[in-house]
């Protein structure tokens, strides 16, 4: 999952400090692993060298001074791209799938929208591993029917999130 993206939507939803961004993170998209925070921060110091967030304000801390930071215009152009763009179809995108699905909710964009394409791009990627099998030998046959097994509970899944979207969205909002 592209830590970048996701902490820009984050950040579009509100600005906010390292600190914050790290627990938004994990709360959300990182219980089994947890976001570092040397992460947290080399990626904002990345971000705002190119121009997709910017400090909004500083404030005393305890120890170093706390930045708070927010998207730009340039930080939202990417966001959006980001998140209008499936995945490519491969095993194991479940996480990504998920953080595109809460990001757009976050943002009030359609994510119903972005599960019609990964649908769509799955369903494409299925096609062409069907047609690479026509012309396999045995062991080719079974790489391409384990990556069609895992497509095909990616569809599942997509099918399943966009009929509980009104209900994660307001989950979401809480």
């Amino acid at each position: 999952m592209s830590v970048a993206d996701t902490l820009l939507g984050l950040l579009e939803h509100e600005p906010s400090h390292g600190y914050e961004l790290k627990r938004a993170y994990d709360d959300r998209f990182g219980s089994d692993r947890p976001l570092p925070f040397g992460q947290v921060y080399a990626t904002l110091g990345r971000l705002e060298r190119d121009g997709q967030v910017a400090v909004a304000g500083v404030e005393p801390g305890g120890g170093p001074e706390r930045k708070r930071y927010a998207i730009t215009s340039d930080g939202v152009r990417r966001l959006e791209t980001w998140l209008s763009q499936p995945e490519p179809a491969e095993p194991h995108l479940q996480s990504v799938m998920f953080a595109k699905v809460v990001l757009a909710l976050l943002s009030g964009r359609p994510a119903g929208g972005y599960l019609d394409a990964q649908r769509a791009a799955h369903l494409a990627r299925m096609r062409d591993l069907t047609e690479q099998r026509r012309h396999a030998n045995l062991a080719e046959r079974l790489v391409a029917d384990y990556a069609l097994f895992h497509l095909e509970a990616d569809l599942r899944w997509i099918d399943l999130a966009g009929a509980r979207i009104d209900q994660l969205a307001k989950e979401i909002a809480r």
